[in-house]
């Protein structure tokens, strides 16, 4: 039986979708899964960067995990598993025990994160909607996207003009485009004004010398990690943070499709669970959903994970050159301001039509109060020191709206009582 199969006759008109388990022509297939590779490369090689462990190792590592993702959910849904932000804070933390603690930690978080899929996967949609009912899951995607957004902004900052112009481009052919410009604006806006970033020198020399002296190929770094107590304490708010993210992503998704996902959840977590802990075993950064590529689908209206599937080889392949890492390195800051600041919006609005769709009621005290502290800690980068750990608004958001929203509403119930 075929992995997918073609939509109508491998092309697609403006007013069409491409379901999850459909593919277009292997072409435009291709198409589309490096146009969702350009939308997750910034962010997946930043995270092991800022946390000292190796870049082709994560990225090795995050295309096998997207590839274990697709296998495990039945390709139902559609993601790319990036280097996830929240171990940020915890690796850093760690920084000084060494590299094995610090992978040490990623493992542990990735077989916590197993264990709570299993639980979800056992216990069904029921306790998924008691812990995380729509108003949890549409705040949790909002204050991802929100949070995110500071990363937007501060690469428009960086370069304006060579951002302004990928917006621009992005918009107008997303907007006013027919046929595959519409359907590939992000990476038609991406590659015109990085290269024309490049032409006119928005791109340091050191950029280039790197690219000139980076070997065509080479074998990622893998390191064995070493599991210490302190180092896997850190790693306790990653795990929520993690499923959040991921059941998120699964409602989101939902949301795009028209389809309930809710039975996928379960799927969904374990194999993220396995990801992080694979890379973790092999050297790399704890992987998760990324939001990203749920904005490229937002936009393109094809969710194929025969697209994600080649962005995966694809990563997986880009690990073992040198040279292709140092080509993406010379990608304008201002380049992936503009686009991500397009993506990240779009994120925050599909969480607010989860909100939409199932009817959650802002009224509610219980709904209103604490979601709305949620998204301020979330958008404000709400950032808290805990002994050496640090942690900041994307954690402290999440926790808010999961921990406390069934706290208060079980309160409000009792008091009624």
């Amino acid at each position: 039986m075929a992995l997918w199969t073609v939509h109508g006759d491998g092309r697609i008109t403006d007013s069409e979708t491409v379901a999850p388990q459909e593919r277009l022509s292997w072409p435009l297939t291709i198409g589309f899964g490096v146009q969702h590779l350009v939308a997750m490369f910034g962010a997946t090689v930043l995270v092991p960067t800022v946390t000292g462990l190796p870049v082709a190792t994560t990225l090795l590592f995050s295309g096998l995990g997207t590839l274990l993702f697709l296998v495990i959910t039945k390709n139902r849904v559609p993601s790319y598993l990036g280097s996830s932000f929240a171990f940020v804070a915890p690796l850093v933390a760690a920084r000084e025990q060494g590299t094995a603690a610090q992978l040490g930690g990623v493992v542990a978080a990735g077989l916590l994160v197993i264990v709570v899929g299993i639980a979800v996967k056992a216990l069904g949609v029921r306790l998924l909607e008691s812990v995380m009912p729509p108003v949890v899951s549409g705040a949790v995607v909002i204050i991802i996207g929100l949070n995110l957004s500071h990363q937007a902004t501060s690469n428009f900052a960086a370069q304006p003009l060579l951002a302004a112009l990928t917006t621009v481009v992005i918009l107008l052919a997303g907007v006013l485009g027919r046929g595959l410009l519409f359907r590939f604006s992000i990476l038609v806006g991406f590659v015109a004004i990085w290269i024309g970033g490049v032409l006119f020198g928005a791109v340091p020399d050191a950029k280039f010398a790197d690219l000139r002296d980076a070997a065509w190929v080479g074998l990622p770094k893998l390191y064995q990690p070493e599991l210490r107590p302190s180092v896997v304490l850190l790693m306790l708010p990653v795990v929520i943070v993690l499923v959040a993210e991921v059941v998120g992503h699964v409602k989101a998704v939902a949301a795009l499709t028209g389809r309930n996902l809710d039975g996928s959840a379960g799927d969904a977590i374990i194999a993220n669970g396995l990801s992080t802990a694979l890379s973790g075993l092999g050297g790399g950064v704890g992987t998760t959903t990324y939001s990203e590529n749920i904005g490229v689908m937002a936009v393109t209206r094809v969710y194929s994970t025969a697209a994600f599937a080649f962005a995966g080889v694809f990563a997986a392949a880009l690990a073992f050159s040198p040279k292709a890492i140092a080509l993406f390195g010379t990608i304008p800051p201002g380049v992936l301001g503009g686009c991500t600041l397009v993506l990240y919006g779009l994120i925050v609005l599909i969480g607010v039509r989860i909100w939409m769709d199932r009817g959650v009621d802002l009224a509610n005290p219980a709904n209103a109060m604490v979601g709305g502290a949620a998204l301020v800690a979330g958008v404000g980068d709400l950032t808290i020191e805990i002994g050496d750990l640090q942690m900041g608004g994307l954690v402290w958001g999440s926790l808010l709206v999961v921990i406390l929203h069934p706290v208060m509403r079980w309160l409000r119930a009792a008091r009624r009582t």
